[in-house]
């Protein structure tokens, strides 16, 4: 199995270390092709205004000066022509990638182009505690439960332009209540919080805070399936037509 590891945290994130060694358990053809530097919050985003730059820095490992899906685009239709992966894992993600995360997560969106290109893919994210962690994120979730959570998703039979959302909890590995299949959740964005403060120059600045979790009565989401310590596995597609709605506007034009 020919395997493609890529991210948003950029080619040096130890989440992708992690990731690489996840993916070892599976295959010895294991190729890298994530962006430069780190691409956080960067969507679906496609750089078109600028030309790509691709450095190699050893056998299968490339960099690529560009967006997540940049990269995996660079990998499908240049580097890895030839030799298209079975298999693409994103991430994995310095900090969760849940609810309406997903629209903006560059972790999820790069899982989606491999979607778009027919490719299973696979997103992988850790979440972890805020306080006082800086840098120092421990993924200890993901790495003991990576290969376990990942080998039934191999062979799934998942249907075209779909893709997996896993999130594993900021517990330790051994605290982890084992996995939940979970629908995409949401949150109270109406009760937003934007924490503002003033620069040494004097100018303000503002600071998104995320808004507090919206219950469901059986904490069936991926936002409360992780708070409740198991790893998130959630089902994407990408078809965003609402289709309860295609009669009700068929009628207005009618």
């Amino acid at each position: 199995m020919r395997i493609l590891l890529t991210n948003d945290d950029g080619y040096h994130a130890p989440g992708l270390k992690i990731l690489e060694a996840i993916a070892a358990q599976f295959s010895d053809d294991v190729w890298i092709v994530a962006p430069a530097e780190e691409q956080s919050g960067a969507g679906h985003s496609l750089t078109l205004s600028r030309p790509i730059r691709v450095r190699k820095h050893a056998e299968k490992r490339f960099a690529v000066a560009g967006t997540p899906t940049d990269a995996v685009m660079m990998a499908l239709a240049k580097i890895m022509q030839d030799h298209t992966p079975d298999l693409i894992l994103s991430g994995v993600n310095r900090g969760a990638n849940l609810a309406e995360d997903v629209t903006y997560s560059g972790t999820v969106s790069a899982a989606m182009e491999g979607a778009l290109a027919g490719v299973r893919s696979i997103a992988l994210s850790q979440a972890y505690n805020r306080e006082g962690l800086g840098d120092t994120v421990p993924f200890d979730a993901a790495t003991a439960w990576g290969e376990r959570v990942l080998r039934p998703l191999i062979a799934a039979p998942l249907e075209p332009r779909t893709l997996v959302n896993i999130n594993f909890p900021a517990v330790a590995a051994d605290a982890v209540k084992g996995v939940r299949i979970a629908q995409q959740g949401l949150r109270d964005y109406g009760r937003l919080q934007i924490v503002t403060n003033r620069d040494p120059r004097g100018y303000d600045y503002h600071w998104f805070a995320l808004g507090p979790t919206v219950e469901t009565p059986a904490h069936s989401t991926d936002l409360e399936a992780v708070a409740d310590g198991y790893v998130a596995v959630t089902p994407l597609h990408l078809d965003l037509t609402h289709r309860p709605s295609l009669a009700m506007l068929g009628a207005l034009y009618g």
